[in-house]
């Protein structure tokens, strides 16, 4: 077997992923969602999202990736660009990739899979995923969520595979 590059995001109809490096809403079925995917594998993350959640993510392999080469960061590891994170982490299972913008966009040509929750309604912002082909990409589940007390809005997980 070997290593699957997952991207995990969540995504408004606009594509809005961030809004002045925070999440632009409040989904607690997806922050359950994402740990039980995430939980025991590697992460992959840019320092602004690094930053945006302000400590390593427990119970997983952290790597957050910036061209300062003097960056330290407690219980992370720093890497220069997502071809060394491939390189070390190649006995790895599943690689995901959480963020953000910057990082979305140089790995989502790599992507074998896709979990993308796609919130139902249409913000600001100033962080956006890309544009993804849907001619690239087959659906294989979907679950759809309602907004109540701990969830902002209505949302889809959406996990989609790459055809190849």
């Amino acid at each position: 077997m070997y290593m699957k590059v997952c991207i995990i995001a969540a995504v408004s109809e606009n594509n809005v992923i961030g809004n002045e490096n925070k999440l632009p809403w409040r989904l607690s079925s997806d922050l359950m969602l994402f740990k039980k995917l995430t939980m025991g594998n590697t992460v992959v993350m840019g320092r602004k999202t690094y930053e945006s959640i302000g400590k390593a993510l427990p119970g997983r392999r952290n790597i957050v990736l910036s061209r300062n080469p003097k960056l330290k960061i407690k219980g992370c590891e720093v890497m220069p660009s997502l071809f060394e994170t491939y390189k070390a982490c190649a006995s790895d299972d599943f690689v995901f990739i959480i963020g953000g913008a910057e990082i979305y966009t140089q790995a989502i040509k790599d992507a074998d899979l896709l979990y993308l929750t796609r919130v139902h309604t249409t913000l600001e912002g100033d962080a956006f995923f890309p544009e993804i082909r849907t001619i690239d990409w087959m659906t294989v589940k979907l679950v759809n969520f309602r907004a109540d007390e701990k969830n902002e809005f209505d949302f889809t997980f959406c996990e989609l595979q790459r055809v190849r």
